[in-house]
C-alpha cells in the first residue's frame, strides 16, 4: 500500500509536532480540529519550530515553505477520512476517540488505514468499534514530536501485516526508528515510565524530598536529562494520571495506584506546563516548585 496523503486530528502539541514531520517527509496533511483558534496556533508553532530547524542548518528555508504548502486544515472532520491514513491525536480520553473514529467511518476511502497516537488505551478496543478493524493500529508518537526519535507501533488483536508494514514504511520515511509493542495497558514507554513518576509523587507525596531534590536526585544521580516531576509538568498532569488509571484498572495491580497527590494537583487545576502550575510554577521567568 502506497500512502502518500496523511489525516491528522487534533491540532494540539502532539497533533501539530505530527503533521509537521509529515510534511517534511513529503507527505500531504490534513489537519483538523473543532476550533480555528486551535488550527491558526498549531500552524503557527510548526512555522515556528520549521524556523528553528531553518536556523540551526537542519533544513533549507525553500523546504520549510514547501513543507507548509503541505498542511491544509479544516474544522470538518470528513475532509480528514479521504486519506490514505488517519492519526488520531485527540485527547486520551477513549469516548472522546471512538466518537471520532464512528463519525469517520462514513466517509473512509476502501483502504484508509486507521491509527490512535493514545499512550495507553487498548488498540483492540478502539479498533473493535470500527468497521475495519484489520486496518486499524497504534502509532504512537513521543513528545516533542520533531525531537524524539521513536515511534511504538501497537497491534490489535485483528490487525493485518499489510496494516502493520504500511505504518511501519510511513516511520521509516520520516527518519525514525519503530518499536513494535504489544496492546497491554501503557504499551512499552509508559508501562514504564508512569510508574517511575508516579513513585516520584508518592516520595514527595511521603516527604522524602522535595520537588527539587527529588528532581535532582534523578538528573545527577541516574543522569536522566528532566526530572520525573518536572518530566510529569511537561506531558501534563492530567495526561499523567489517565495512563496511571489505565494500568490501575487494565492490570489490576495496587502497584499501579495512583498517588493521591498526583489526583489532587488534577483536581486543583494545576496540570503543569499548559496550566502555569504544576510541581512547578512557570508564571514568572523561572520556574519555582510548588512543594
Amino acid at each position: 500500500m502506497t500512502i502518500r496523503k496523511i489525516g491528522v486530528i487534533g491540532a494540539g502539541q502532539m497533533g501539530n509536532g505530527i503533521a509537521h514531520v509529515m510534511a517534511v517527509a513529503g507527505y500531504d496533511v490534513v489537519m483538523s480540529d473543532i476550533s480555528q483558534d486551535a488550527l491558526d496556533k498549531a500552524m503557527a508553532v510548526i512555522r515556528g519550530n520549521m524556523s528553528r530547524q531553518v536556523g540551526r542548518g537542519k533544513m533549507a528555508e525553500t523546504d520549510m515553505e514547501a513543507a507548509i504548502g503541505r498542511i491544509q486544515t479544516t474544522l470538518t472532520l470528513p475532509d480528514v477520512a479521504a486519506t490514505d491514513l488517519v492519526i488520531e491525536a485527540a485527547t486520551e480520553r477513549e469516548s472522546v476517540k471512538q466518537a471520532i473514529f464512528e463519525d469517520l467511518q462514513p466517509h473512509l476511502l476502501p483502504h484508509t488505514i486507521l491509527t490512535s497516537n493514545t499512550s495507553s488505551l487498548s488498540i483492540t478496543r478502539l479498533a473493535s468499534r470500527t468497521v475495519r478493524p484489520e486496518r486499524f493500529m497504534g502509532f504512537h508518537f513521543m513528545n516533542p514530536v520533531p525531537v524524539m526519535q521513536l515511534v511504538e507501533l501497537i497491534r490489535g488483536i485483528a490487525t493485518d501485516e499489510a496494516t502493520y508494514k504500511a505504518c511501519l514504511g510511513v516511520v521509516e520515511n520520516l527518519g525514525k526508528i519503530a518499536a513494535s509493542a504489544e496492546d497491554f495497558p501503557g504499551f512499552i514507554v509508559n508501562r514504564i515510565l508512569m510508574p517511575m513518576i508516579n513513585e516520584a509523587v508518592y516520595t514527595l507525596y511521603e516527604g522524602v524530598g522535595n520537588v527539587r531534590s527529588i528532581d535532582q536526585s534523578m538528573k545527577l544521580g541516574a543522569n536522566h536529562p528532566m526530572g520525573p516531576l518536572e518530566l510529569a509538568d511537561f506531558i501534563g498532569l492530567d495526561t499523567c494520571l489517565a495512563i496511571m488509571n489505565v494500568l490501575h484498572d487494565g492490570l489490576a495491580d495496587t502497584k499501579y495506584r495512583p498517588c493521591p497527590l498526583l489526583t489532587k494537583y488534577v483536581e486543583a487545576g494545576w496540570l503543569g506546563r499548559k496550566t502555569g502550575r504544576g510541581f512547578y510554577d512557570y508564571r514568572g521567568e523561572t520556574p519555582v516548585p510548588t512543594r
